[in-house]
């Protein structure tokens, strides 16, 4: 999984890709997505909005046990 900096870089190039009217983007591995439509673009955008969003959030600090016999 990336980190929250390279999912920050990838969501900034994408952004930037985007604004531009590129079709194209080329990642830093070299790899290069050519979308469909701006739409498409929206969805992955949002998609890194959500990896950041989760790799950002705190763990819980407090775990409830709940415990019984059965009986």
């Amino acid at each position: 999984m990336a980190t929250v900096a390279e999912l920050t870089k990838m969501r900034a190039d994408l952004h930037a890709a985007r604004m531009t009217g590129a079709r194209e983007y080329q990642d830093q591995n070299g790899e290069t997505v050519v979308y469909k439509s701006d739409s498409e673009m929206a969805r992955a955008l949002a998609a890194l909005d959500a990896e950041i969003a989760a790799a950002q959030s705190k763990p819980p600090s407090t775990i409830l046990f709940k415990t019984s016999k059965g009986l």
